[in-house]
């Protein structure tokens, strides 16, 4: 019996630490995609870094910021439609 308790304690720390590892892959996940679009949108907005933003200026990054998660969302979506239709 304590080998079976052992093993239970056993498989609940792994599913934890695959738990961790999940979420710890997430962050990573955001982190790339904010990197991303912050290459992307500073390089496309910002002609020359000053000590504060203009008005053009900002609603560039914020324009292209949204359209980059909304971008982002529609792809996502749309892959998740076509792995439900596939598991039917």
């Amino acid at each position: 019996m304590d080998g079976f308790d052992f093993n239970s304690s056993e498989k609940a720390e792994e599913s934890e630490l695959q738990r961790m590892i999940a979420i710890e892959q997430q962050k990573a996940q955001f982190q790339a995609q904010v990197h991303n679009f912050t290459d992307v949108c500073w390089d496309k907005c910002v002609d020359s870094p000053g000590s504060k933003l203009d008005s053009r200026t900002e609603t560039c990054l914020v324009s292209c910021v949204e359209r980059f998660i909304d971008t982002t969302l529609s792809i996502t979506n749309r892959f998740t439609q076509m792995v439900q239709k596939g598991a039917h």
